[in-house]
């Protein structure tokens, strides 16, 4: 299995995972001039704007090597983007999540609320 489909079989547990969770997926590979958001989904009133990384022996102490300081403006730029087409969840509480997936067996999934940073 190639990195990209590898990549997809992560995004598509992730979303499975979400969806499990209660979590409506509002939109997958969201792209802006600057960067992609790999999914976008609601729960209430909380829109979370998820990075997925798909890894082999993936943990929560990655996440500051895997998006790190640059990734994070670019995700926040490419959310800001979405929300301005997109006025109806004006008024919803908006996060940065990070969700790994264990590989190569998609064994774990570990779902970081609050990966990094509050808007």
């Amino acid at each position: 299995m190639n990195t990209k489909h590898k990549g997809n079989a992560g995004e598509d547990k992730a979303a499975n995972y979400l969806a499990e969770k209660g979590w409506t997926i509002i939109e997958r590979n969201f792209r802006s001039k600057r960067a992609e958001i790999d999914i976008i989904a609601l729960k209430g009133q909380t829109l979370a704007f998820i990075e997925v990384k798909t890894m082999p022996a993936g943990s929560p102490e990655d996440i500051p090597l895997l998006i790190n300081s640059t990734k994070q403006g670019r995700i926040i730029s490419a959310a800001k983007f979405f929300l301005l087409g997109n006025w109806h969840y004006r008024h919803c509480r908006i996060r940065f999540d990070a969700i790994i997936v264990d590989m190569p067996a998609l064994g774990p999934i570990y779902h970081i609320e609050n990966a990094f940073g509050e808007y």
